[in-house]
């Protein structure tokens, strides 16, 4: 539990917050000063100058040397929202674009600023008590975790998970869970558990390109579904295109979707699940963003409707905690034995040593308590991304406005080629993912995706501004 100094001045804070979003503060208006806050709020002056401090690190206010406090914040010079995405006439066979491996030689590369990856900087982690935790797996495992762990994972983990579920209402137990080398790989294990080379699977467009690059693997078509940049997938279109299309599974991020930052309301993710149910189509949800909301609630799953085994939930702790050591998850339902014979047969078992520290980490309680820390930060960044991005960036650019997650899709005059703007910022040692990546078909040529993972610095504030300057010289 947050202290109650902790609750109190995070209250003032999202109370001003909202009279400066809704305009009753306008840009240039003086707050009160600390003392006559703390006063008006029957508060410490401690807790009124947090209260300040916050809203600062956000960029909505700033302090003014002998003058107090004043709303830098104004919503009416923020970009507009993109529109939902448009559907496609058939599914696609799956190709590699040569654009995502150059981002990746580029990631490697210390000396650029990347605006392109979706991890949290390794820096910011809580490498030391992971460290203790490594420690105490090491004495705890039998000969130090030397040996094969079992097929289902270490039950450890598994158990944990399974208390974490209460956060979005779940009522499993270890037996349920499968763990994975990463998301990825409990993406993997889901999909090859329910498909067959050649089946159709629906996915968000624009979609991560990994799922994209994963159903090449496995050699499936992709249909590409129309998704709204805050209430996510076109549910009227999905429960067409099954049919028509003859898809054989769903795959969708379901909470801050990569790269729109969607979130589908709770009551869109019971009807996804009537409707899955209704064909009988399994859903492989991923829910690798659903702990990085900045609400007060953590948004609701899929698997939490499902009744019939038919949503196979997969997670991670590669996004919030060790991106390093791999450990991921699924609850596979209905389809659990057949994802545990395809993991025998790939892997044999998980990686003894890191599932168990991760299980030492969580039993102490710090888990929580580290994702309030990346919860608060991440929102931060966010808002100081998105008010340098407006600054920025040419007038007609729309911009998504993500309640969680690492990452904003940005949306440029239609002039603008995103790879040719790549190329040219990448002169500048600053990089981005080119929109064209998240999609099979030849659009997204003007957009690109930003990540709000880089601690806010002056740095990242002159790389958005080069940005933002060659898309309008391209413009010209």
């Amino acid at each position: 539990m947050l202290k109650t100094a902790d609750h109190l001045y995070l209250q003032i804070a999202e109370n001003l917050e909202q009279l400066i979003i809704k305009q009753v503060l306008k840009m240039g208006d003086k707050l009160p000063s600390v003392r006559n806050l703390s006063e008006e709020k029957g508060v410490s002056m401690s807790t009124a100058f947090q209260a300040y401090y916050h809203l600062e690190s956000k960029g909505m206010v700033e302090s003014r040397p002998k003058s107090g406090y004043y709303v830098t914040f104004c919503p009416r010079r923020l970009p507009e929202m993109p529109k939902q995405t448009e559907a496609v006439k058939k599914p696609s066979e799956v190709t590699v674009h040569e654009m995502i491996s150059r981002m990746y030689l580029h990631n490697s590369n210390p000396e650029i600023l990347k605006f392109s990856s979706a991890v949290f900087p390794v820096a910011q982690l809580p490498a030391a008590k992971m460290t203790k935790a490594m420690v105490q797996a090491i004495h705890r495992l039998p000969n130090g975790g030397l040996g094969y762990d079992t097929l289902q994972g270490n039950e450890d983990l598994r158990r944990q998970i399974a208390r974490m579920s209460i956060g979005w209402g779940g009522a499993v137990t270890e037996d349920d869970i499968v763990i994975a080398a990463g998301c990825s790989d409990a993406l993997s294990l889901c999909l090859s558990a329910v498909t067959q080379p050649g089946d159709t699977i629906a996915v968000e467009s624009p979609t991560y390109y990994g799922s994209l690059q994963l159903a090449e693997n496995l050699g499936l078509k992709v249909l590409e579904v129309p998704t709204h940049p805050i209430t996510g997938i076109d549910l009227d279109y999905l429960d067409k295109a099954i049919p028509k299309f003859k898809i054989k599974a769903c795959l969708f991020v379901t909470n801050f979707t990569n790269p729109l930052g969607a979130c589908m309301p709770d009551s869109h993710k019971q009807e996804l699940v009537r409707i899955l149910e209704k064909y009988d189509i399994p859903l492989i949800e991923d829910d690798i963003y659903g702990d990085m909301y900045f609400g007060k609630e953590r948004p609701g799953i899929c698997k939490s409707f499902d009744k019939n085994g038919l949503v196979l939930l997969c997670n991670s702790f590669s996004k919030s905690l060790a991106p390093g050591y791999r450990v991921g998850w699924t609850l596979p339902g209905r389809y659990k034995e057949k994802v545990l014979r395809i993991k025998r047969n790939r892997a044999i078992s998980s990686p003894s040593l890191p599932s168990a520290a991760i299980a030492c980490f969580l039993e102490n309680g710090r888990y929580e308590y580290h994702l309030r820390g990346m919860r608060q930060t991440l929102h931060t960044q966010f808002m100081r991304h998105l008010q340098a991005i407006s600054d920025y960036f040419p007038e007609d650019t729309c911009v998504t406005r993500p309640g969680g997650g690492f990452v904003c899709w940005v949306e440029l005059n239609p002039r603008v080629n995103a790879f040719e703007l790549y190329e040219q910022s990448l002169k500048h040692k600053v990089i981005f993912a080119p929109g064209r990546i998240f999609s099979l078909q030849d659009r997204y040529n003007n957009c690109l995706r930003i990540s709000y993972n880089n601690a806010w610095s002056k740095a990242v504030e002159d790389g958005l501004k080069t940005i933002g300057r060659l898309a309008k010289k391209l413009m010209s």
